[in-house]
């Protein structure tokens, strides 16, 4: 099986056309591609499909380390689009995407060589209704005492294509994020689970953020959870409506429109690509 490894802010995933088909279960078989021991290495396997209708030029599923279905990937889906663009494979400007949280539209931002190396992508609005996200509540969940482990957070829940949970704390580094991160994913106030973000505001247009994902443990970066990380300082006063969200793999830039949709701006790099066998 061809493939290719990319990644933004460090955030890798293995790329693979199968508009033609994938030979077997991609469920089954994203651990062990993703294995960075015995297998290629990667937060998660991104499939390239067809569209399903005429809304969009093409079509991604995203797969986690563990071989669970994420509804969206903010790094995920620079690379993507990379990936695409790149090889030819649609010359649509603005690139639309359809997702498992609906389409995206995405525009690229060649280097010198002509190759995409930044990516914008119109992230659509944030979901603030407890139902939506989903958590076990009703109406908004902002800074809303919550008590995981026998301390309590205030925590600031936000859906954009998939759950969020962001905490406001004073420092980031110090965060024994392998204990306390799965204590929120497998909370019963997030039903599907969530994923955490432990945020830092720096100031009105900069945050610093470390992120435990719910499918792949600590990652150097998550764009869906830098967008709710942003939204959330905003909306709670600790920063503004644009803002650069300093992340363990890199930065990215957030910019809360005043319509209400967000967009995210960051790299997009192609580490290599080569053949495996399933």
């Amino acid at each position: 099986m061809r493939f290719a490894k990319l990644h933004g802010t460090a955030n890798d995933f293995i790329y693979v056309d199968a508009r033609a088909g994938f030979p077997g279960d991609p469920a089954a078989l994203a651990p062990r591609l993703c294995d960075r021991r015995r297998g290629i290495g990667a937060d998660g396997l991104i499939l390239l499909l067809a569209p399903s209708n005429g809304e969009a030029d093409c079509r991604m599923a995203i797969y986690n380390a563990d071989g669970s279905r994420a509804e969206m990937c903010g790094n995920g889906i620079r690379g993507l689009a990379k990936f695409v663009r790149d090889r030819g494979l649609s010359r649509a400007e603005p690139l639309r995407v359809e997702t498992d949280a609906g389409v995206k539209t995405i525009r690229t931002h060649a280097s010198g060589s002509g190759r995409v190396a930044r990516v914008t992508v119109d992230m659509g609005r944030p979901v603030w209704d407890g139902r939506g996200i989903p958590v076990a509540a009703d109406g908004e969940v902002v800074e809303r005492p919550l008590e995981v482990d026998g301390r309590g957070w205030a925590v600031t829940c936000v859906s954009m294509g998939n759950p969020h949970c962001v905490v406001f704390v004073d420092d980031v580094a110090g965060l024994a994020l392998a204990d306390l991160g799965p204590r929120f994913a497998r909370h019963p106030f997030f039903p599907r689970g969530v994923n955490t973000e432990f945020v830092r505001p720096l100031g009105p247009e900069r945050l610093e953020m470390r992120v435990w994902e719910r499918g792949a443990g600590e990652t150097m970066a998550c764009g869906t959870g830098a967008c709710a990380a942003a939204v959330a300082a905003a909306r709670t006063g600790r920063s503004g409506r644009r803002v650069v969200v300093a992340l363990p793999g890199g930065e990215l830039e957030i910019d809360w429109l005043p319509d209400d949709r967000i967009l995210m701006t960051g790299d997009a790099v192609e580490v290599f690509e080569g053949q495996v066998e399933i």
